[in-house]
């Protein structure tokens, strides 16, 4: 895997450019039957783009675009980042070829991402990701839109090992329910608030100059904090030595995050930048400035069982 500068920046900063590099030799471009295989067993895809300027219709009314970078064809567009999450029966997202993944469906009305996931050639990230298992797997690429939903031509396939990740036993599937009303802002309401320090997952969709990629986060409840309204801030744990996603940050800002609620189904999308901050002792903090986030409830049909919280947990 050749790494882009914001990566390298922070693996020299943290020491770690030779695990990263011994890492980034797992990453590849094909899908193995083994990783086709677990696709197959997925109920819930995670994809993080950038979404065509203009935004959401609450961004548009405040008069806040999002980036001003034009698209030029290359790379993540110029709108915000979003994370959103893509469901369905399992084979809904399977491998079609050694390089290429299809996704039946699309995401729920109103969806940020919902037009990015339409054009041709956007960068897009996704990651599948089972509770049930704790296994995980990424795929970044492209987007080529198809009668029945959309593929990804990939750039980089690689699996992460279950660290911070919790354990769900099972799932139900709510039949015939109905996405609520959803909810735009600019800052987080009390209930919202209230969600977030709650979370025990959340996912994180950054962009560089030539992709984009969605990645995992997880912790004991209280994890996140809500520094105010408009702030979140939550500590970088020990990783694969990637530093993929802090990487991307130092080259463009601009993020997303996804948080479910795993009991109700409904969705907290949130957009806004992310800077990281390093103590003396080498302590990452993560400080996300929100622009606008977007709720929707019971935007999932599924229903987890209570979590096993990771061992790995500080």
């Amino acid at each position: 895997m050749t790494y882009h500068s914001g990566s390298r920046a922070i693996q020299d900063r943290v020491g770690v450019r030779d695990l990263a590099d011994h890492v980034g030799r797992a990453v590849g471009q094909g899908i193995r039957p083994v990783a086709a295989a677990f696709l197959e067993l997925q109920s819930m895809l995670i994809a993080a783009a950038a979404a065509p300027e203009g935004g959401t219709e609450s961004s548009r009314l405040a008069g806040s675009g999002g980036g001003s970078r034009p698209d030029r064809g290359v790379g993540p567009g110029g709108g915000r980042v979003w994370a959103s999450l893509l469901t369905g029966k399992p084979g809904f997202v399977r491998a079609t070829g050694v390089r290429q993944i299809s996704v039946v469906g699309g995401l729920p009305a109103g969806d940020p991402l919902t037009a990015a996931l339409a054009t041709p050639g956007t960068a897009v990230g996704t990651i599948a990701l089972d509770p049930r298992t704790r296994r995980r797997m990424r795929l970044n690429g492209r987007i080529r839109p198809t009668p029945r939903g959309f593929a990804v031509e990939a750039d980089q396939v690689f699996a992460n090992c279950p660290k911070y990740l919790q354990k769900r036993q099972t799932y139900e599937t709510v039949a015939g329910r109905t996405a609520g009303a959803q909810r735009h802002g600019t800052e987080l309401t009390p209930s919202q608030r209230e969600f977030v320090e709650a979370a025990d997952t959340f996912f994180i969709a950054t962009v560089h100059p030539h992709g984009a990629d969605a990645s995992h986060r997880g912790g004991n409840p209280g994890f996140v904090h809500v520094d105010s309204p408009g702030e979140l801030s939550w500590l970088d744990y020990p990783g694969n030595a990637m530093f993929l996603s802090l990487g991307n940050l130092t080259a463009d800002p601009r993020a997303g995050l996804l948080f479910l609620d795993w009991t109700t189904g409904s969705v907290l999308q949130l957009t806004g930048t992310a800077r990281t901050e390093f103590t003396p002792d080498g302590e990452r903090t993560v400080r996300f400035t929100l622009a606008e986030a977007v709720e929707t409830p019971a935007a999932s049909p599924l229903r987890w069982s209570a979590p096993a919280y990771s061992s790995a947990n500080p």
